[in-house]
Parts: C-alpha cells; structure tokens; sequence
C-alpha cells in the first residue's frame, strides 16, 4: 500500500474466530485497522456506530434462531450482512467469502451490490490485494468527491468547510442563489453568516451588481431610517446635501443586513412596506424611488421567539424567511476545525512575508497535541474565535529563538491559557457532539475514539496512545477487548 494512503476500517464478520484472525493477520501487514465480529447482529450494530471502508463478510454463518433476517442455518447470513451495509454505510465496499458450491449465491450478491466475492480456502495474498483494491476505491471515491467539492466550491470565497452540515449549507446556496427570493441566514455570532451571504450573491444573477452590507445592531430608528433609505438636502439639521441609502446604493445588487432581529419595532413596519412595494421614499422626501434589490438578512437571534414576545414583526419575518439557511455552531462540526487551523495558519504566515532579499519564514506546522486541543475546545465565539486564536499562535511561534533552518512548529505553549487548560469550556451543556451521542453504550464511543484515533495517526499504536492519553499496553489490550486490529 502506498505510504500516503490512509489505513482503511476494515469490519470482517466471522463466525469463526480461528479463521477471523488470519484474516485480521493478514489485513494488519498493509495498515489496515480491522474489527471482528462474529454474529449479523453484531455486525448491524457495528456498521449502525461505526464507520468502514471495506466489509468482509462470510457468505455462510452459523446463526441461530433466524434473527435479523436471517435464516435457522444462517444461509443469508452474507446477503443480510451486504443489505445492511449498502443502506448504513453506502460508500463502503463489500466482499464476500464463500464456500465453492456458493458461488452462484456470491455472483448474484456481486450483481446487488457486492464488490467482489472470494472462495475458501482463502490465498492470504490474494485476499489481501482484493481488499487493497477495494480500499484504495474507497479512498479514490473520496478523494475524487472531495475534489468535485472544492470544484463546486470555487465560487465560495473565504469559505473553508468539509463537515456534511455545511456542505449541506453550501448546496443549498447554490439552489438559492440562482432564485430571487430573500434568504435568513441564522447562526451564532462568528459561525460565518456574512461569509455565506456574500456567497449567496456571487451565486446569483446579481454577481456582477454591488454587494452591500449594513448591520442594524445598535443602531437608533432615525440611523437606520437614514443609512436605508437616504435623506435629501435638509431633511434635518446637518442634511446640506442628498444621500441615497444602502437600498438605492445596492440597486441591481444584493443587499445584507446583519442583525436584522437587533432592527426598533418601528423601523421593522417601514423595512416591510419597501420590501412589498420595492420603493423607497428618502428623509424629507415624497418621492418614491423604485429599487430592484436582493434582500439577504442574517440574526443569531430566534426570531420566532422575538415574534412570541413581541418584538419582531410577524408578517416582516415571513417576508424575509423566502429561504432560510442555519450555521451550526464550531462544537457541532468539528470535523471543519482541522482545515479551518491550516487555512488560518496559512493566513496568519502571510504578514510574515519577506521583505527584500530576506529570507522566507519556515513553513508552518501543527503538533498532533495542539491540534487535538483545538478541536475538543468549545469555541464559544465559533469560527472568528478559532481564527483569532490560531493567528496568535502563529504569532507567538514566530517570536521565539530557534535555530537557523528548524521547522516552525505551532504547539500547545502557543495556545491561549484559556483554552489550553482542562477547565476551559468543553461539551456540557452545549447540545453538540456529546448530545448526539445520547443511547449510545459507553464501549461504543469508547470504540469509536480508539478507531478514529487510529485513523488519524495511520495505524500508528504508540501516537494513537499518547492522543488518547492512555498507555500503550492498554491500548493494546483495549484492541484485543474489542476486537480492534
């Protein structure tokens, strides 16, 4: 297997122990991690919690009593196992070992879906370069989805994002984007509203218009009245000449106001009339001015609440609800914070660019300790906070001695105190990852932690250990314990 690929999950179900190590043995040489399990039943549980790229399923499996589908002598044991893994995990692939009077079986498994299927008694190294090759299309798949991704994503400026939720969020964008309906964008401060809001217009037929933005936060109704709709020359003291607001200014464009749920009850009925009628009058005027504008607004407000309290006008919030888009917050996709840290960290290199003939900055990296921190962080403050806090790290990296020629490495010392040490703010209480969790056994995310961390590290046990912050023979006796290899 090539160095640069990933070990791949490898889920073997076999009722036969014995026979379920060799091929565990055999699988482990290359890299890949696998889990045993000996039963359909357990094999659905693994492929429900879990996450694979190849499935090794025996055709054939003493199973009693018919459960999950499966027939007394365990006949469909194979088949069950292939169903359940195209519904579960649809971008593994599945191979099928049979015995020689089932090959008619496996070849109309291969016609459902099955990748490959292979007879007993089984050739070691046969088998091993039929999983490689299924693992490496597995690998191949992703890799060319992730770049069709960034593809499809060019148009998204400044937007760094691989979780599904915001790849969700992009998607439809683009379907918004095209139309001429207004979008809510919703989100806790920092998760990048005004990011996708201007992506939302460089999607439309507006790209080529004026992209404007105004936030109403703490903005009195006489501000917002002015800075929407303009003024003519002494409307009121000061007025010694015309100004045309954000609506006129955005004409043919897009227009985004941030914040809309800080806007006065008062403003929030005229805002309405202009939206309906798409004509502003300016201060000290009669004259109505007709405006051709995509409206976008965002809030980290719930404006349903404000409408229950009586603060946010009903009939303005579903004139401005036409599409609505929601960013989770940081702690619910952080999945997005490793390439979020490479991306800030190429940023924060930036200033530091050579003047002259002076030499360039060694090339940036981060310690496995401090991106683990990063990640299991809270980030209250979401996306903008992480930014923040990277570029300091950066920062404080460059200002330290180090010999001419060493490599440039951000660590934990160059991570804020705050969010360095162990009672800074974690999962309780904030609804994510730990609450997705919910009616999941304690040995699953136990397992799952151990799986992932061994992908993260390519297979390697002692690196695995030390991010898990357990000793490598526990480690190893947790792999035995769950049937991890």
């Amino acid at each position: 297997m090539n160095r640069d690929q990933v070990a791949a999950q490898v889920l073997i179900v076999e009722d036969e122990p014995d026979h379920a190590e060799v091929m565990a043995d055999a699988l482990r040489k290359p890299g890949h991690v696998c889990t045993i399990v000996g039963t359909v039943a357990g094999a659905i549980e693994e492929l429900r919690f879990g996450k694979f790229d190849v499935i090794v399923t025996d055709l054939r499996m003493a199973v009693s009593g018919g459960k999950d589908g499966v027939a007394p002598d365990g006949a469909d044991a194979g088949l069950v196992v292939l169903g359940n893994a195209r519904t579960l995990q649809p971008q593994a692939e599945t191979i099928m070992v049979t015995a020689h009077g089932d090959v008619p079986t496996a070849r109309a498994a291969f016609k459902k879906g099955a990748y490959d299927f292979i007879e007993k008694p089984l050739d070691l190294a046969v088998f091993r370069n039929l999983v490689n090759r299924a693992a490496e299309t597995v690998l191949l798949r992703h890799r060319n989805e992730a770049l069709q991704s960034k593809l499809d994503e060019a148009g998204f400026e400044g937007i760094v994002a691989t979780s599904e939720p915001m790849r969700a969020v992009l998607r439809k964008v683009k379907t918004v984007g095209a139309a001429n309906i207004p979008v809510l964008i919703s989100g806790e401060s920092g998760t990048g509203k005004e990011l996708v809001a201007r992506a939302v217009h460089r999607n439309s037929r507006r790209a080529s218009g004026r992209y404007v933005t105004f936030n109403c936060a703490g903005q009195s109704a006489t501000l917002l009245e002015d800075a929407l709709f303009g003024h003519v020359r002494g409307a009121f003291t000061g007025a010694d000449k015309e100004r045309a607001g954000v609506f006129e200014y955005a004409d043919g464009g897009t227009l985004f106001l941030d914040e809309i749920g800080d806007m006065p009850l008062e403003m929030q009925a005229k805002l309405l009339r202009v939206l309906e009628s798409g004509e502003v009058i300016r201060l000290g005027s009669n004259e109505a001015r007709h405006v051709n504008v995509r409206f976008v607004s965002a809030t980290n407000r719930d404006l349903r609440e404000l409408v229950k309290g009586g603060t946010f006008r009903e009939d303005l919030f579903f004139r401005i609800n036409g599409s609505q888009l929601h960013l989770p917050p940081l702690r619910e996709r952080r999945e997005d914070i490793p390439p979020l840290v490479a991306h800030a960290v190429e940023r924060a290199m930036q200033q530091f660019a050579p003047q002259g003939d002076a030499p360039a900055p060694p090339e940036p990296s981060v310690s496995d300790a401090a991106m683990m921190r990063l990640v299991s962080y809270a980030w209250p403050g979401n996306v903008r906070q992480l930014l923040n806090v990277v570029q300091n790290m950066a920062v404080s990296a460059m200002g330290e001695d180090r010999p001419p020629g060493a490599p440039l490495l951000l660590d934990v010392r160059h991570i804020p105190p705050e969010i360095r040490s162990e009672d800074s703010p974690d999962d309780a209480g904030t609804g994510g990852p730990i609450a997705s969790l919910a009616g999941t056994t304690l040995e699953q995310i136990e397992k799952r932690a151990i799986r992932e961390t061994l992908r993260l590290t390519a297979g390697n046990r002692e690196q695995a250990a030390k991010l898990l912050g357990i000793g490598e023979r526990t480690l190893y006796r947790k792999l035995k314990e769950y049937g991890l290899r």
